[in-house]
């Protein structure tokens, strides 16, 4: 029996054009299936993303620093205001795919069949809302983005070094531009206690959101190749072994994050270790989990009547798979740019884009 359709007494076999329930109960079971799917690819999009909003651009409006004027009994003080503040803007892009044959091969179609396409696209738009998601975070630079109805908008990534000038870091009381796209200066065959990257990530966030004892709430995401030299570090405790019961005077982790990837361990500085294969080679890419997420996800108004998320458009309701295609509008762009570093281990002097997200 069809899994997606198995609550409507479907057997494999069956044709979907000749079903005894009707198109329409097929298309109601599908839309559901795919809105449950939305709803789990929402829970990876909540690590990264803050907010899905209607809004194309927006101005972040910041605090001054300094100190209080010193005045004299009589003496005014001169008038202080804050100016500061940075925009971002949001793309909102067409995706889709269609599922379509001749009138014969639709007559022949199964209910598994059926699935299997189904899955097929429901696969394919969680591959592009994920390359979407990172390329917004791994490409340095700005984008420009033509808005059929807003024209231009400027797309900008994590702090990369422009002339935005960010609130004081702690131990600072004066506004300063900000790079988060960073290079170590050694490969990842040169991890070690000496050269170790997430001494450096840990800084670049606490230094924003704020120092908590016993450890912040930061995550760094590593890819499978750098899982051996980040184990070898001496301020890396692992997540032990399911299967293997730890001994006495062993420390071990608690308080695991539910986060996409698998939780390595917890760095001694106060960082969670993920490996995540989706991070390229040779790249750390970390967040910080207890201050807004950097990216904003861009989607219709609700009064236009354009649905959000994956979502199976019909030409004919009564036979709505005759004539197919599955659609979502949507777009990223980073909204807190302070929230996210990026680390290259490489030696090429400075950041280099990875080759997919350029």
């Amino acid at each position: 029996m069809s899994g997606i359709f198995g609550a409507l007494n479907l057997n494999d076999s069956d044709r979907v054009f000749n079903a005894t329930v009707g198109q329409r109960a097929i298309y109601d079971i599908a839309v559901q299936y795919v809105q449950q799917q939305n709803a789990a690819l929402n829970q990876v999009l909540s690590v990264f993303v803050d907010e899905t909003t209607e809004e194309y651009k927006r101005r972040y409006k910041l605090p001054g620093g300094g100190r209080l004027q010193r005045t004299g009994q009589f003496a005014a003080p001169g008038s202080t205001r804050a100016i500061g503040s940075w925009d971002v803007a949001f793309p909102l892009e067409d995706f889709g795919a269609q599922v379509s044959a001749d009138r014969v091969t639709m007559g022949y179609m199964t209910v598994v069949e059926l699935e299997r396409h189904i899955n097929t696209v429901v696969q394919q738009n969680v591959n592009t809302v994920r390359f979407e998601m990172l390329k917004a975070l791994f490409n340095s630079s700005q984008d420009t983005f033509v808005d059929t109805l807003w024209g231009s908008l400027s797309i900008e990534p994590l702090a990369n070094g422009d002339s935005v000038t960010y609130p004081p870091v702690l131990g600072s009381e004066s506004e300063a531009t900000e790079n988060h796209y960073l290079e170590t200066g050694y490969a990842s065959a040169s991890v070690s206690d000496s050269n170790d990257p997430y001494e450096t990530i840990i800084d670049e966030l606490d230094e924003h959101f704020g120092v908590q004892t016993g450890g912040s709430e930061i995550v760094a995401f590593i890819n499978n190749a750098q899982r051996g030299v980040t184990s070898a570090l001496t301020d890396f405790e692992s997540v032990p072994d399911r299967d293997i019961q730890p001994g006495q005077n062993t420390a071990i982790p608690i308080n695991l994050p539910a986060l996409p990837g698998r939780t390595l361990g917890r760095h001694a500085s106060g960082c969670w270790i993920q490996e995540w294969r989706w991070v390229p080679a040779n790249y750390i890419l970390a967040v910080h989990m207890g201050a807004p997420k950097p990216l904003v996800m861009r989607a219709d108004p609700a009064d236009t009547g354009l649905p959000r998320g994956l979502a199976l458009v019909a030409e004919d309701m009564e036979h709505p798979f005759r004539s197919t295609y599955w659609a979502h509008r949507f777009g990223f762009g980073c909204g807190n740019r302070l929230n996210g570093v990026v680390v290259e281990l490489g030696t090429g002097g400075s950041y280099t884009i990875p080759t997919a997200y350029q």
